[in-house]
């Protein structure tokens, strides 16, 4: 039985819990993207994170030991996660699919269809919300109502549009068993910030003196107001960035960066002094 989640790894069937954990993080630094600057080591990366999830999990791993890539629709993992496309969370639907620890009910079956007549019934209730967009970046509790339940759930902070978040328990009942709650989670526009990534882009105001002699603009940031010490000789739409003051990276912690885009604002000119005017009028 083919199980290509310890080649990935590049560890033995029989590779104990520290000897997959010394793998993972041997390859985890080498693929790393702030370290490989190569397009393909991004998806290496994932393969990576993909594959510890399920090794470095003792319910996980017996599940996998007993199926083998055939949970991969007989594919190898490799060839699996090529599969599911560049833009997708590649841990969420691992966790989907080796969900539980009562094998594969409401699981993978739940997740992609292929391996439902392993388990009893599918207990899983599919939902769906939009959460406000500084929630998405922070995180925070959020309040849903599912089939006639109310509670809180945790969002975790850095989420994105189109990723999936399960809640233990939360699904169907029976026999005594419970389904999951799967959350897809779209994240509602900002009329003042932009995402990239983990980057954040959002315009700040600037008038026309601290543009021309510098000074400094408060300004408001997700975490806190800021004071910004402007240079002379401001350009409309010069960027200014605040490192590590952008969204966190659900995988690795690590934070993007904020930038923070001038937008010079002229005066009226029918509000300045006629003098200043006509001096403006005569040297610009």
């Amino acid at each position: 039985m083919s199980k290509s989640l310890y080649e990935t790894l590049g560890v033995s069937e029989g590779a104990s819990a520290d000897e997959i954990k010394k793998a993972y993080r041997k390859l985890a630094r080498k693929y790393h993207p702030d370290i490989n600057k190569d397009e393909s080591a991004i998806d290496k990366f994932k393969e990576i994170n993909g594959a510890y999830e399920v090794l470095s999990d003792s319910e996980k791993k017996a599940q996998y030991d007993q199926y083998g890539d055939q949970m991969f629709g007989g594919q190898n993992f490799h060839d699996f996660a090529q599969g599911q496309g560049s833009g997708v969370d590649l841990d969420e639907i691992l966790r989907q699919m080796f969900g539980g620890g009562g094998g594969f009910s409401g699981g993978f079956g739940g997740a992609q269809g292929g391996f439902g007549g392993f388990g009893g019934p599918d207990l899983d209730v599919n939902t769906q919300i939009t959460v406000p967009f500084m929630t998405s970046v922070q995180g925070g509790k959020y309040s849903i109502n599912v089939e006639g339940k109310s509670f809180d759930i945790k969002i975790p902070a850095g989420i994105k549009s189109g990723e999936t978040l399960r809640v233990r328990g939360k699904g169907r009942v029976h026999q005594g068993q419970a389904g999951d709650l799967l959350i897809k989670v779209e994240v509602a526009d900002s009329p003042e910030y932009e995402r990239k990534g983990q980057d954040l882009y959002k315009s700040f105001d600037v008038p026309l003196k601290e543009a021309l002699f510098g000074g400094k603009i408060v300004i408001e940031t997700p975490e806190k107001e800021v004071s910004l010490r402007v240079p002379t000789n401001t350009k409309n739409g010069q960027k200014f960035r605040l490192k590590g003051k952008g969204i966190p990276n659900r995988k690795t912690a690590m934070k993007g960066d904020l930038y923070l885009i001038a937008n010079v604002v002229l005066p009226d000119i029918d509000t300045l002094d006629s003098d200043l005017k006509k001096v403006l009028e005569e040297k610009l």
